[in-house]
This record gives structure tokens, sequence and C-alpha cells, in this order.
């Protein structure tokens, strides 16, 4: 059945790793908002990037019904950092009738700050194509970061999860009985 799975959470958390592996498993397609503006403009959008992020993700809401309507299931990597953006999304879904999952990804402080100066690594070592988040970044996406109310959020994924997915074997998910669906 066509669905939409929208992950959430702070740049640098897992996102795309959890949305690659779930691509596989939903057999879906990804859309993820940093791949296209990466390919487009590098690093280098400058001033103009909350522009051109706008307007990728208008992109690729409407690619998103295009898909569904064929049938297919669709992941969507950009974050949702706001209640607002959130709340948009769950509209944009709902007025169409189309079932929709809000997963969100959880990290502490100090694992995020791993997570950030080894991807960051990755990319000045041109191992990782991924933005370059330096400490004034860092510091602006946190306090852009609005994090989810659990009434919000369909599966919700802790570190212990994390691990398990990315790790060991077996991952517990904790998700509301309505909206989630197989």
């Amino acid at each position: 059945m066509a669905k939409v799975i929208l992950i959430c959470g702070k740049i640098c958390c897992g996102k795309s790793t959890y949305g690659e592996r779930l691509r596989a498993q939903e057999k879906a397609a990804l859309l993820s908002v940093d791949e296209l503006m990466l390919a487009l403009f590098g690093q280098h959008a400058g001033e103009k990037h909350d522009d051109y992020t706008a307007r990728v993700q208008a992109y690729l809401y409407q690619k998103s019904l295009e898909l569904l309507a064929a049938g297919m299931r669709v992941i969507l990597d950009w974050g949702f950092w706001t209640r607002e953006s959130r709340c948009f999304a769950r509209r944009f879904y709902e007025k169409r009738g189309i079932p929709l999952e809000f997963h969100y990804i959880d990290i502490s402080e100090r694992c995020w700050r791993e997570r950030l100066k080894k991807r960051n690594a990755a990319v000045l070592n041109g191992q990782a194509n991924a933005y370059f988040v330096d400490e004034g970044l860092s510091e602006k996406f946190s306090s852009l970061f609005e994090a989810p109310k659990r009434e919000e959020i369909d599966c919700w994924l802790g570190e212990p999860e994390l691990r398990a997915l990315f790790g060991e074997k077996g991952v517990k998910e904790e998700r509301r009985s309505h909206g989630a669906d197989s």
C-alpha cells in the first residue's frame, strides 16, 4: 500500500542512514533535500540556501505525489525541524487521503556532537558528500530545531534503537497504535 514516511531529527542525527535502511526494507523511494541540494550546489548555495531549500522541498512534495499515485511507498528525508513544518506535511498528505508516519530520531547532545565531528572529518577528507557544519552552524541549527512531542510521532527511535538498527540484530520501535502501518 502506498504511504509516506517522514523522517524527523536534527542535522547529522542519522536520518539519511536510517532512511537508506528503511528504503530497502519498505521497497520505497527515498527523497532527500540534502542529496538534491548537494548535487546542484555543493557546499556553496550561500545566502540563497534557504530559498533553494524551500524550492527543492516544494518540488519533492509534488514528486512524492506522483510516486504515491503509482503505488510506491515514499520516504522524505529532510528533518522536519519545526512543529509548523510537521503540521504542514501532515495536512498536505491527510487532505489527499494518503497514509503517513512520522519517524523521529532522538539522540543526546553528546552523541550529536560526536556524529558532527566524525562527519565533518569525513567531509574534509573527501569521504562524505554531506554538509560541513561548523560551530556557528551547529548552534544555529540547534536553535531552530523544535523537538516533537510524543503525540506527533508514530515511530520514536532513541539511541538504544539506533544501536540495535545499525549494529545489533533486532530493533525495538515505539509506535503509537493509530497511524502505525506495517
